[in-house]
C-alpha cells in the first residue's frame, strides 16, 4: 500500500523468500560455514540450530545451492513423521524405488532399508556423495532419531555412505542431549547455533532492504529508532521486517516520510500485541566459533548463489568426464591444513549480463595460460576508463594524474563487487605440481550464475561456486576523484540526499547516506564511501555489465 507512495518498486519488509534481499550477516556465513564443513567429514550428523525467524532457512537454501556436483541431496521439510514413513520420504525423495517384500502385506522399515543401502552403495561406487536434510528437526520423535542414526551405520571400510543435516529450533539442542540420544549426539561432527543480529547488522539489515526496494534520500530510521527496532525484535530479521512494515504504513498514513518512536510503539502494539522488551543476546552467550579456517569457507561458499536460489532437482549429477579430465593438471592453493581455499561473502542477484552459458565451464582448464603480471591486468583495467596514458606508463601513480585512485581490498566478496559496480581485477590462486601460481583476470560483469570475467580476450560466465575455489577475495579497482573534491562533497551529498537540511553537519550526513548505502556509517569519506557517491550523484565511470 505504502510502497508506490514512497516511490519504491516494492514493499521493502515483505517476510516472503525473495532472493534479492538476501542479507547475510556474519552468523550466517559462519553457520553455512559449518554446514560445508560438514560436508567434507566422513558422514555423521551435522547440527544448525537457531530461534524462530533468524535466518535458518536462509542457510538452509544457501547450502542446497552450493553442493558440489558429486552430491546428491534429499530435503525433508515435514519430519513429524514415524520412522517407515520417514524412510518411505527419504527413499522418494532419492527416487528409490521401495515395496513391500510379499505383495498385499504392509511395508516394514527392511523393505525400505534395503533399496536405499543398495542405492547408497552405487552411488559411492561412482564417486558420489549422498546427503539427506532434514528442516524442523526439532519435531522428530525420540525412535525415529535413532533410526536415522541407524542409517549412519550404512558404510564402506572407508567411510559412511549417509551425511545428515538436521536443521532445527533450539529445542533440537535438549533433545539431543538426552541419555538415550547419546550415541547419536556423539556422531555431531560439526555444530552451530544462529543467533540473532546484532545493533550494527540489523542497520545494515534495514539499509539494506530499503535500498533494494528502491528508497531513495534519507532513511525513514534515525538511529535511535534503528536502536529501538533492534531493541523490540531482538535482532531477529522475521521480527523485524514485520515491525518495519507497520511502521512505514503508519508512516503513510499519517503522510511523512520518517518513523519516529511513537510511530514504532503503535507498531509494535499492533504487530506483536504487546511490547516486546526484548534485547539481542550478549556475545558471550553465542555458540564458541569455529576456527578461521572455517569461516574462511563460508565467504564466496554463499555469494551469489543463494541470491538466485531457485527450486533445484535434490539429485545432482557428477561432474562430466571433461570436467574430470582436466581437473588433476591444476589445483586450488589450499590456505589451511583442511586445503580449503579462502574464498569471499555473498552478493545481492544482479540482472543477468550478455556472455557465453558455461554451465560446466572449469578455470582450471585456462588459468595456467593467464599467469602474469597485476601492472598488464591493470593496463586493461584503465583501458575501461579511457586514462589517456600510453600503455607503458599506467600504474596507480601515473592514473593519479588523471584523478583515477586504485582501491584494493583483500578479503572482498561477490556482495562489494555487486556494491562497488565497477571492473576490477581478482587475484586468482592456483598451483601446479609443488609451484604456486597468480592469474589476474579482469571482472567485466555479474550475472545470474556469478561473475563474467574476460579470459583470452573472451567473456566467460563462471559460477560463484567455481571462482570459490581460486579467489580469495582479491581484487583491485579504479574510482574518479576530483581535484576539488572537498568543494564537491558538500554538492554530491545534496544531490544524493536531497531531504537533508543544509545545516546538519557534513559528518551526520555522510553518516546518513553510508547507512542508506549498506556502508558502516563512520561519519567519514573514504574510497567506498566516494565510488558510492559517484554513483549516486551520476558521475560517469565504467559500470559492470548486468548489474
Amino acid at each position: 500500500m505504502y510502497a508506490s507512495a514512497f516511490g519504491l518498486q516494492q514493499a521493502p519488509f515483505s517476510i516472503a523468500p525473495d532472493p534479492r534481499y538476501l542479507f547475510m550477516s556474519e552468523r550466517h556465513r559462519e553457520a553455512l560455514a559449518h554446514l560445508l564443513y560438514g560436508l567434507g567429514a566422513s558422514g555423521g550428523f551435522v547440527l544448525l540450530t537457531g530461534e524462530i525467524g533468524t535466518g535458518k532457512t536462509t542457510v538452509c537454501r544457501c547450502f542446497l545451492e552450493q553442493m558440489p556436483e558429486h552430491c546428491q541431496v534429499a530435503y525433508v521439510y515435514n519430519p513429524k513423521q514415524s520412522a517407515i514413513e520417514l524412510l518411505r520420504t527419504i527413499n522418494d525423495e532419492f527416487g528409490v524405488p521401495h515395496a513391500p517384500a510379499a505383495p498385499g502385506s504392509a511395508e516394514t522399515i527392511k523393505d525400505c532399508i534395503d533399496p536405499l543401502n543398495a542405492f547408497l552403495l552405487a552411488s559411492h561406487a561412482a564417486g558420489r556423495n549422498t546427503v539427506l536434510v532434514i528442516d524442523e528437526a526439532q519435531n522428530l520423535s525420540i525412535d525415529v532419531l535413532e533410526q536415522l542414526r541407524l542409517l549412519t551405520n550404512l558404510e564402506t571400510t572407508e567411510r559412511k555412505l549417509l551425511q545428515i543435516v538436521l536443521i532445527g529450533q533450539p529445542e533440537l539442542r535438549e533433545l539431543l542431549a538426552r541419555p538415550e540420544l547419546e550415541q547419536l549426539a556423539q556422531r555431531v561432527v560439526a555444530r552451530f547455533h544462529l543467533d540473532a543480529l546484532s545493533l550494527p547488522e540489523v542497520e545494515a539489515y534495514v539499509s539494506h532492504r530499503l535500498a533494494v526496494a528502491g528508497w531513495s534520500g534519507a532513511l525513514p530510521f534515525d538511529r535511535r529508532v534503528l536502536a529501538r527496532i533492534h531493541q523490540l525484535t531482538g535482532g531477529v530479521p522475521r521480527r523485524i521486517n514485520l515491525l518495519c512494515d507497520r511502521a512505514l504504513l503508519g508512516a503513510y498514513s499519517a503522510g511523512v516520510r520518517s518513523v519516529d518512536r511513537r510511530m514504532l510503539g503503535r507498531a509494535a502494539l499492533e504487530v506483536f500485541g504487546a511490547m516486546p522488551q526484548r534485547a539481542a543476546r550478549p556475545a558471550g552467550q553465542r555458540m564458541l566459533r569455529a576456527g578461521a579456517t572455517v569461516v574462511a569457507v563460508a565467504g564466496l561458499a554463499c555469494a551469489a548463489a543463494f541470491a538466485v536460489w531457485t527450486n533445484r532437482p535434490h539429485a545432482v549429477a557428477a561432474a562430466s568426464p571433461a570436467a574430470a579430465a582436466a581437473a588433476p593438471a591444476i589445483e586450488a592453493v589450499p590456505t589451511s591444513a583442511a586445503g580449503v581455499p579462502e574464498p569471499a561473502a555473498t552478493a545481492a542477484a544482479p540482472d543477468a549480463a550478455t556472455a557465453p552459458p558455461a554451465s560446466d565451464f572449469r578455470l582450471a582448464a585456462v588459468l595456467p595460460g593467464l599467469a602474469g603480471s597485476e601492472d598488464t591486468a591493470l593496463r586493461e583495467l584503465a583501458g575501461a576508463w579511457d586514462a589517456g596514458l600510453p600503455p607503458a606508463a599506467v600504474n596507480c601513480n601515473t592514473l593519479a594524474a588523471r584523478d583515477l585512485r586504485c582501491f584494493r581490498a583483500s578479503r572482498a566478496g561477490l556482495d562489494l563487487l555487486h556494491q562497488l559496480d565497477r571492473p576490477a581485477v581478482l587475484t586468482l590462486h592456483f598451483s601446479v605440481g609443488s609451484s604456486r601460481r597468480q592469474a589476474y583476470v579482469l571482472l567485466r560483469g555479474l550475472d545470474a550464475r556469478g561473475v563474467i570475467l574476460e579470459l583470452d580476450g573472451q567473456p566467460r560466465s563462471v559460477t560463484a561456486a567455481e571462482l570459490a575455489r581460486w579467489w580469495r577475495g582479491e581484487l583491485l579497482t579504479l574510482w574518479r576523484a576530483s581535484a576539488k573534491d572537498s568543494t564537491t562533497l558538500d554538492a554530491r551529498l545534496a544531490q544524493a540526499l536531497p531531504d537533508l537540511p543544509a545545516a546538519m553537519p557534513r559528518a551526520e550526513r555522510i553518516s546518513r547516506f553510508q547507512l542508506a548505502h549498506g556502508l558502516p556509517p563512520d561519519g567519514m569519506a573514504g574510497p567506498l564511501t566516494a565510488m558510492r557517491l559517484n554513483r549516486a550523484s551520476g558521475v560517469q565511470e565504467p559500470r559492470l555489465q548486468g548489474n
